[in-house]
């Protein structure tokens, strides 16, 4: 993402590192210090080809490959630093890093680490809150799709503010201004095209008037009446910057301006009162009704690197004083481009919320939540300056993920209308048919989470909503009955309905024993699965209606493995067969296990056996030592 920054911000980033500035490091500080980072890297490099790296070089090169997004590089010289270092910031960015690149498993050890380390900060919270997020984003349901469009640059383009049909975004594509040694792109300057061409004949072109100058011009917004529009400048227009004695480099930042609309043209530019040469204040949008200003900015005060602020905008045009919107929406990291919909409803982007990756695009719900917008909107890379039209439901949204044409490069977006089946589930008496009332549902999606748990109705039913394409796994259990599972794959239809069966809980009772489907263990392991802890379930309804019944819980392997192993192993999975039983409120006097390893196989199939054999081997058996129906 197309990121502009001052020397304080950097400061603040490297400050825990400094020290391990040297002789041999001045001249790659310095170019990071301007924030030329394609040529601190180099000179980084330098350094690590020569001999002369530490872990204070192997981080700087981590942080200017993520300020260019370079994911991969900066991956790798976070993992270097990390070898002889514990700074937590290093440990987070390692975890963007990786999440970046897709390692989502690593990415988790690497926050469990981070979040270990800072309790208190909100960013490890919500991560010990929900540290398996990923899959609800990845799998959640797709709300939004996404196309290409045809006037993105070979360079950066971000932003999308509509205004009049025209659509205004922030371009590093004119070849007349001189290179940026952030990323060796031209400044950036303010770009309009039509939308009422056809995505083929559309051109951008330089907005007119007096918006553009030789240094950096943002995004923009505008008031209702289309007339007046507000964008970000660097303050080297006012004349306002630092200069480092050191590099004799020049520091500005980036001030919030106002124009106003003359023709096809904008002039009376004028900074607002709120600027101040010691902090950014960047990215605009205006609410629905014109009476409030969003912005970002990293003045002092705030929750972290870059907050999201508001304010008032008068009557008379002038604008009141910024009020930070608190630390349920601003984290440790940062919050920045913001959008107020005609809704009211407020989206951002965001890396200190849970995300896939670099910059994700979040909403604030009607119930106060911070939501991630989910796929497509979001991706492992940068996605920002997310915009939507709520009456035609279309958009825009920034990104520098993959396959674009440039660093950054602007999609459409569409809001999908919500494909929803509402899903009845009858459960009913397997030999009579009678529905059964009081049952419990459990619902679950395609990742073991729970989604739902009700009782089922005087009719015996449970209805619950859910997008078309979900897959769920519905289960039953009501005492007396043996619990039951079916699956539902998903539909298109309106409407669904499905029957749970619910067998009398003696007819699992066959003689002496107990017999229930087989209980699953993971390869090589005896912790109780999901899938046998339903089976097991079943173990006690049958001892809670029968409470004088002891049971014997036998556990046997397959012949694969050595013999004293499998006894091994056949012990422990009898031992946490009968734990579990216990736990669930059994007397420890009426069950007891014990390991068979590979002495009983059901089928002696030698070296021979097929998988589904060998399952047949891998088994538990209930006996019932006494009690129960049979008992005379």
């Amino acid at each position: 993402m197309k990121k502009i920054k001052i020397l304080i911000t950097l400061v603040i980033l490297s400050g825990l590192t400094v020290t391990a500035q040297n002789k041999d490091t001045q001249t790659a500080d310095k170019l990071f210090n301007r924030l030329e980072f394609v040529d601190a890297i180099e000179a980084y490099n330098k350094l690590v080809e020569n001999g002369k790296a530490n872990e204070y070089v192997y981080k700087q090169l981590g942080d200017a490959n993520y300020k260019i997004f370079a994911t991969e590089e900066a991956e790798k010289w976070y993992a270097k630093a990390l070898e002889t270092s514990q700074d937590s910031e290093t440990i987070y960015n390692y975890s963007q890093m990786l999440k970046a690149n897709g390692k989502y498993d690593e990415s988790s050890k690497w926050m469990r680490k981070f979040a270990d380390m800072n309790p208190k900060d909100d960013r490890a919270k919500a991560f010990k809150n929900n540290p398996d997020f990923i899959p609800g984003i990845l799998e959640g349901e797709k709300k939004y799709e996404l196309k290409t469009l045809g006037f993105n640059s070979e360079e950066s383009d971000f932003g999308g503010t509509v205004n009049n049909e025209i659509l205004y975004f922030a371009s590093a594509r004119n070849n007349a201004r001189r290179n940026y040694g952030w990323n060796e792109e031209p400044y950036l300057d303010v770009y309009q095209v039509s939308l009422t061409l056809n995505d083929e004949d559309q051109e951008a072109d330089l907005v007119e008037g007096n918006i553009n100058t030789k240094h950096h011009e943002g995004t923009v917004a505008f008031s209702p009446d289309g007339n007046t529009m507000y964008f970000s400048r660097e303050s080297y227009f006012e004349g306002d910057y630092e200069k480092d004695k050191d590099s004799k480099s020049k520091f500005s930042v980036l001030y919030l301006y106002k124009a106003t609309k003359d023709g096809d043209k904008w002039s009376n530019v004028e900074p607002l009162h709120i600027n101040n040469k010691n902090y950014n204040i960047s990215a605009p949008t205006m609410s629905a009704d014109g009476k409030t200003l969003y912005f970002h900015s990293n003045m002092p005060g705030g929750f972290g690197l870059e907050d999201i602020y508001k304010v008032s905008v008068n009557s008379d045009g002038t604008v009141g004083e910024p009020e930070n919107l608190g630390d349920k929406i601003n984290t440790e990291g940062s919050e920045k481009y913001a959008f107020i919909s005609s809704e009211n409803t407020l989206y951002f982007s965001s890396n200190g919320h849970l995300g896939l990756g670099g910059l994700d695009v979040f909403f604030v719900s009607e119930s106060g939540t911070i939501e991630n917008v989910g796929v497509p909107i979001n991706s492992n890379s940068d996605d920002f300056a997310f915009t939507i039209n709520e009456e035609t439901k279309e958009g825009f949204v920034s990104s520098n993920r993959p396959g674009g044409k440039g660093g950054d490069d602007i999609y459409g977006v569409k809001r999908l209308e919500p494909c929803n089946v509402m899903l009845t589930t009858s459960v009913i008496d397997s030999e009579t048919g009678e529905p059964l009332s009081g049952a419990t549902v459990v619902i679950k999606d395609s990742n073991d989470r729970i989604v739902l748990s009700e009782t089922s109705d005087d009719k015996g039913q449970v209805s619950y909503e859910v997008t078309c394409e979900k897959s769920l796994e519905i289960s039953g259990t009501l005492p007396d009955y043996e619990g039951n599972t079916l699956s539902f794959a998903g539909s298109q239809d309106e409407e669904v309905n499905l029957q749970l069966e619910l067998k009398p809980i003696d007819k699992i009772i066959v003689e002496d024993r107990v017999v229930l489907n087989p209980i699953l263990f993971d390869f090589d392991k005896s912790n109780i699965t999901s899938q046998g802890a339903f089976e097991l379930d079943k173990l006690v309804a049958v001892m809670n209606k029968y409470p004088d019944m002891v049971i014997l819980a036998e556990s046997h392997t397959d012949s694969r493995g050595s013999v004293n192993y499998n006894e091994k192993l056949s012990d422990r999975r009898a031992k946490s067969t009968v734990q579990y039983v216990i736990s669930k409120g059994i007397d420890a006097n009426r069950i007891s296990g014990i390991g068979k390893g590979e002495n009983e196989l059901k089928v002696d199939c030698g070296s021979k056996c097929t998988e589904e054999e060998h399952q047949m081997n891998r088994r538990s058996e209930f006996i019932i030592v006494s009690g129960g129906p049979n008992q005379n």
